[in-house]
């Protein structure tokens, strides 16, 4: 399988060329395109739930298309939400630390 030519990215890359623009102001989040999806746009928020719901929110992505997921240690909590922009794919991925009482609560209904 051959790799195909950075033209490929062109989508993702220039929605982000626009989001620097338009979005300049909001939280910095950690960048993804990949050759392997290279339609795909990923911005991810380590420890930033409120950037995550930042760019939910100036994106027009519904509240209610957000799903969310605790990670299998019990620790991790996973926002994600999907939607088309300017031709790309793009995917909003955010992960927090589940308060201590929650991930207790879960890692015992896992262990069980």
């Amino acid at each position: 399988m051959s790799t195909p030519p950075l033209s490929a990215m062109g989508a993702p890359l220039l929605v982000l060329r626009m989001f620097s623009a338009e979005y300049a102001h909001l939280p910095a989040p950690c960048l993804d395109v990949s050759t392997v999806y290279p339609d795909l746009l990923t911005l991810s928020f380590h420890n930033d739930l409120a950037g995550f719901e930042a760019w939910r929110d100036a994106l027009g992505i519904a509240a209610e298309s957000v799903g969310h997921h605790v990670q299998c240690d019990g620790r991790t909590q996973v926002l994600e939400a999907e939607a088309d922009y300017a031709g790309a794919r793009l995917r909003l991925v955010g992960y927090a630390k589940v308060p201590a009482s929650e991930a207790v609560r879960s890692w015992a209904e896992v262990g069980s």
